[in-house]
């Protein structure tokens, strides 16, 4: 078994929320001139971005990680991933992880990323996982419903992409026992959860952890939640 303390970080909207945004919304927003002071950031202090594969890999087999490794993981697919996040990633040298739900994107709802713009994405070196199909609840539910929202979800961006999709966000965090096994028997490698935290263990993969960007934490949130994590184990 192998423990490894890695910082995902997690991000939602990168732009500014609109007038009148609600709480929430707010709280998901971190507006690009701040996502760019955090890249700045992390490239200063020497970060190199991996991916959740070579995170699995460290984790299982041993694959040698650079000095000082961290995964940016954002969700939802939202479009602004593509303007705001994804030049700003590529101008600092680094990759992300989106995951996208693919539901969102087949309707073709405006507030969320298009075919087109995934696959320039993964086109250009970023990682495209899965988010669901539809952004359910997942716990409680049939081995039928989980099959359509988990695999449905991974053979529609591995049609565009031609590239196996191997990780999973709980949509809201949410998840059970079925959960997983639905996603291993899909040959899934990792669960992605809203549990706080930056340690990893090989024989956890399905209940690994994230660090939360919120939208007002600026340099100095953000280097005091990564020192916090990589010094703490989180309840």
């Amino acid at each position: 078994m192998r423990t490894l303390r890695v910082p995902i970080l997690m991000y939602h909207h990168i732009s500014m929320p609109p007038k009148g945004a609600y709480a929430v919304r707010r709280d998901l927003s971190v507006p690009p001139e701040m996502f760019e002071e955090h890249l700045r950031y992390l490239r200063h202090e020497g970060y190199v971005t991996v991916t959740l594969h070579d995170l699995c890999l460290a984790l299982q087999i041993g694959y040698p990680l650079p000095e000082r490794p961290i995964i940016i993981t954002i969700d939802d697919g939202y479009g602004d991933a593509y303007t705001n996040a994804f030049p700003l990633l590529r101008k600092y040298g680094f990759t992300a992880t989106f995951f996208v739900i693919t539901g969102y994107t087949d309707e073709e709802r405006a507030e969320h990323l298009t075919w087109e713009q995934i696959i320039e994405m993964d086109a250009a070196g970023m990682e495209i996982e899965a988010h669901g199909h539809t952004h359910p609840d997942l716990r409680n539910r049939t081995v039928d419903y989980l099959v359509w929202q988990i695999l449905g979800a991974k053979q529609a961006i591995e049609a565009r992409t031609h590239k196996s999709v191997r990780f999973f966000a709980y949509p809201s965090g949410k998840y059970d026992e079925q959960v997983i096994r639905v996603l291993q028997s899909a040959h899934y490698w990792g669960g992605i959860t809203l549990h706080a935290g930056a340690e990893h263990r090989s024989d956890r993969m399905f209940e690994l952890t994230r660090i939360r960007v919120q939208g007002g934490n600026d340099v100095e949130d953000l280097a005091a939640n990564i020192e916090w994590f990589m010094d703490h184990t989180a309840p």
